[in-house]
């Protein structure tokens, strides 16, 4: 029970030997299943033929015993045993599966070109995926509000208004922990302090420009995006001033939204997020930050914010429900797709640095439109619908939530989304990251 064996490695390092090959009479026994080696069979090195080295290779009782010793061998000595047809055993090809009792017997197709050959394994699906998805790409929502302990709402299992002084530092050092740097706040503002005009929105002492100098003196590096609109600091719940008869006004609005960005920046937001809808806004705001010296602050411009009806949630997490009518003659028409092109030019030539799509999930034809048609990067909302719908759909057992949370997001990035922003932040970070909370 013989055969000749060497393999070798690059450089002056000795030889390594891959398998022995047992011949029983000329049966190999690598083709026939039983067949084992004597018990006694062992290793040894003997000198054969022309003063040329060969190896006598005897087996180990021991089939787990994978480990092969270095022989010594030199590079010119491995390479003279192959030249002398010594060469070294490989494991076998693998015998082809069976195929299931009763699967028909068919001649193959003719096809040059067969997808499934990048898809047959982890390791293949994992080098050609085209999307990938990491902490980084998250913005974390977080709502704040004035009070010590956090308040759950009830609408959005998991999310909270949280303590600015205390909830909030906590929630963002988690995020920060799983790679979540980025975050967009809202706030509940008091009802005492909602006005028509919402002058709130642009008080440097306000709730928001204090919980930025909270978290930038505790975290400097900490990313942060801001709501620029009226909705949460109006009394009558819009995001912009209403006239007595029901119209919003557009430029008194963007006004008021140009000193509340200004307010925003000067307490050290690092991107400012106008989602009120209002035309013209993103230039003016642009030119009222570059006059104070904020040149350096960017604008994450909601460009195609439709009138969706997923928004109930959110509105329920701020209060800000509007107090009459609807948003509809500043928001877009779910229905429409071209004049998302028209937001994104005006935008684009005020000087938009982000572009934001709103509602996410439901309108990958228009993150896909605002990607294929801008250079500037792309962002999407996954809003407190499309969460909470998620949410229900785990705790009811009809589906697997981590799994559709993780797709959801893939799928926005897929759509062309540089930036998600998503109540799953934290959530999903801690799943990239291989935590389970």
């Amino acid at each position: 029970m013989m055969a000749h064996l060497a393999s070798c490695r690059v450089g002056s390092m000795a030889s390594t030997i891959v398998k022995p090959q047992w011949s029983f009479g000329g049966v190999d026994s690598r083709r026939h299943a039983g067949l084992k080696p004597s018990p006694s069979a062992k290793l040894s090195l003997s000198q054969v033929g022309s003063g040329r080295r060969s190896l006598v290779v005897r087996a180990s009782e021991n089939r787990n015993d994978r480990s092969i010793k270095k022989l010594g061998m030199t590079d010119a000595e491995c390479e003279a045993a192959v030249v002398a047809g010594n060469v070294p055993e490989a494991p076998p090809v693998p015998p082809k599966p069976a195929a299931p009792t009763g699967t028909p017997v068919v001649p193959s197709l003719p096809l040059s070109r067969r997808p499934r050959r990048n898809r047959r394994s982890p390791a293949l699906r994992s080098a050609f995926q085209e999307t990938n998805l990491s902490p980084a790409n998250f913005v974390y929502p977080l709502f704040i509000h004035e009070g010590e302990e956090d308040t759950p709402i009830g609408a959005m299992p998991g999310c909270y208004r949280l303590g600015w002084r205390h909830g909030l530092v906590e929630e963002v050092a988690k995020a920060r922990d799983v790679g979540v740097n980025n975050i967009v706040l809202f706030p509940k503002v008091p009802d005492a302090l909602k006005s028509p005009t919402g002058v709130e929105a642009y008080n440097d002492n306000g709730l928001v420009p204090r919980t930025i100098r909270l978290l930038k003196d505790k975290y400097p590096d900490l990313v942060i995006y801001t709501d620029v609109a009226l909705d949460p600091y109006s009394s009558d719940g819009h995001d912009g001033i209403v006239r007595e008869d029901g119209v919003i006004m557009n430029d008194e609005t963007v006004h008021q939204l140009c000193k509340q960005a200004v307010s925003q920046a000067r307490a050290g937001a690092d991107v400012v997020s106008p989602s009120d809808m209002m035309d013209g806004r993103v230039g003016a705001i642009r030119a009222a930050l570059d006059a104070e010296g904020f040149h350096h602050v960017s604008i994450m411009s909601y460009t195609a914010k439709y009138a969706s009806s997923f928004y109930g949630p959110f509105r329920e997490a701020l209060d800000s429900n509007p107090r009459f009518g609807d948003k509809k003659t500043y928001q877009m028409n779910p229905a429409n797709y071209r004049e998302a092109l028209i937001e994104t030019r005006e935008d684009e030539s005020e000087g938009a640095d982000i572009l934001l799509v709103k509602p996410g999930l439901p309108y990958l034809d228009i993150i896909r439109l605002l990607r294929d048609n801008s250079p500037l990067p792309v962002a999407a909302y996954q809003v407190s619908g499309e969460y909470s719908m998620i949410k229900a759909g785990g705790v009811l057992k009809m589906i697997d939530e981590e799994k559709v949370m993780m797709e959801s997001l893939m799928c926005l990035r897929r759509a062309g989304a540089d930036i998600i922003l998503t109540y799953f932040a934290l959530q999903a970070a801690r799943c990239l990251c291989g935590e389970k909370r």
